[in-house]
C-alpha cells in the first residue's frame, strides 16, 4: 500500500510542488541526487572514479510535453558529454537517457522526435569516447523503447537498454537481447504496474529476476546487474562463474546513495561496479521512486525531516 501510494505521488503535480518547495527535504534529496548542475555531478563522478567505481550520468527529467523541452534535454546531454570528455572521465563515465525526456510522448511524432534526439546524444557519446544506456519507463512504452533502441544500434551497436524483471514479458526480451555486443541492464522495476503485465509479489519478482539473469549470463551479450539485494548479488556472482564470465564482460550497478559500503566491497572483490548518478533540477519523480523501493528509505526521509523540523 505504501509503495503504491508513493508511486502515485510521483505523478502528482500538487505533491510535487509541495515537496519541491519544502527546504527540509533538500538534505535528504542530496543523498540520492548528485547536485543540480553538471559540475556537481562531475565532482561526484571524479571522486567515485578515484575509488575504482564507474558511473552512468542521468540528467534528470521525464515526460516532457513540448518539443522545446525535448530539444533542451538533448542539448543538455550534449554539453554534459563534452564536459565528461574534457574532465578525462570517458573511460569511467557513460550516460543514461529516458526517452520520455526526449519527446517520446509527443503525439504521433513522439517516437521520431525521441529517436532523432537519442541519435544526437549517441553521436555526442561516440565523440566523447563513451556509451549510452536507454532507461526503461512504465510498461506502456516498452515496445516503443525497444524499437528505438534497435534503430539506434544500426549506427551505435554499443547502445544499452534497461529491462525490468517485474514485467511478465521480460524473460522473452532477455532471450532476444542476449546477443553479441548487446548491453542489457537488468533491474527489478520501479513503476506502478497492473497485475496483468507485472508480477506483484516480491518472491515472484525475485524468481523472475533470477531467470532473466541466468538468460543474460548464459548469452553472448554484456549483462549489467542492477540490484542492491545481497541475495541477487550472490546469485549473479555464482552465475558469472558458472558461465565463465570475467570482470570485463559484465558489471554490477547500484544507485547513488544506496549501500555505498557494499559498492566498494564489490569493487574490492575484483568486480566492475557502476553507480547510477542522477543530477539536475527535475529530481522529484526519481526521488519518489527511490522512496517507494524500500521502506528504509521512507524512514530515513521522515527521520531527517523530524530532526530538522
Amino acid at each position: 500500500m505504501l509503495r503504491s501510494s508513493l508511486l502515485a505521488a510521483s505523478r502528482s503535480p500538487r505533491l510535487r510542488d509541495l515537496v519541491e518547495h519544502t527546504p527540509l527535504a533538500a538534505p535528504v534529496v542530496d543523498r540520492f541526487v548528485a547536485g543540480r548542475s553538471v559540475d556537481d555531478a562531475l565532482r561526484t563522478a571524479t571522486g567515485l572514479a578515484a575509488a575504482g567505481l564507474r558511473v552512468t550520468l542521468d540528467n534528470l527529467g521525464e515526460d516532457v510535453t513540448t518539443l522545446a523541452q525535448a530539444k533542451a534535454t538533448v542539448v543538455a546531454y550534449e554539453r554534459m558529454l563534452a564536459a565528461v570528455s574534457s574532465a578525462g572521465l570517458s573511460d569511467s563515465a557513460e550516460v543514461s537517457v529516458k526517452l520520455s525526456a526526449l519527446g517520446q510522448y509527443l503525439g504521433v511524432d513522439g517516437e521520431t522526435v525521441a529517436l532523432d534526439g537519442a541519435r544526437r546524444i549517441c553521436a555526442a557519446a561516440a565523440a566523447a569516447g563513451t556509451t549510452v544506456t536507454v532507461d526503461m519507463e512504465d510498461h506502456t512504452t516498452t515496445d516503443s523503447t525497444l524499437a528505438i533502441v534497435e534503430e539506434l544500434r544500426t549506427d551505435f551497436g554499443w547502445v544499452g537498454v534497461a529491462l525490468q524483471a517485474y514485467l511478465r514479458r521480460t524473460e522473452a526480451d532477455c532471450r532476444a537481447l542476449a546477443t553479441p555486443g548487446s548491453r542489457v541492464r537488468l533491474c527489478k522495476g520501479a513503476y506502478r504496474e497492473p497485475a496483468s503485465v507485472a508480477y506483484q509479489d516480491k518472491s515472484e519478482v525475485d524468481r523472475s529476476y533470477v531467470r532473466c539473469l541466468r538468460t543474460l549470463m548464459a548469452g553472448t551479450g554484456y549483462p549489467m546487474v542492477a540490484t542492491h539485494d545481497p541475495r541477487m548479488i550472490a546469485i549473479a556472482t555464482e552465475l558469472a562463474t558458472t558461465f565463465g564470465r570475467t570482470a570485463d564482460d559484465h558489471e554490477f550497478q547500484m544507485l547513488h546513495g544506496i549501500r555505498p559500503d557494499e559498492q566498494r566491497r564489490i569493487v574490492g572483490a575484483g568486480h566492475a561496479l557502476r553507480v547510477y548518478l542522477p543530477y539536475g533540477e527535475d529530481w522529484y519523480g526519481y526521488f519518489m521512486r527511490r522512496l517507494a523501493e524500500r521502506p528504509a528509505n521512507v524512514a530515513f526521509f521522515l527521520r531527517s525531516l523530524a530532526t530538522r523540523g
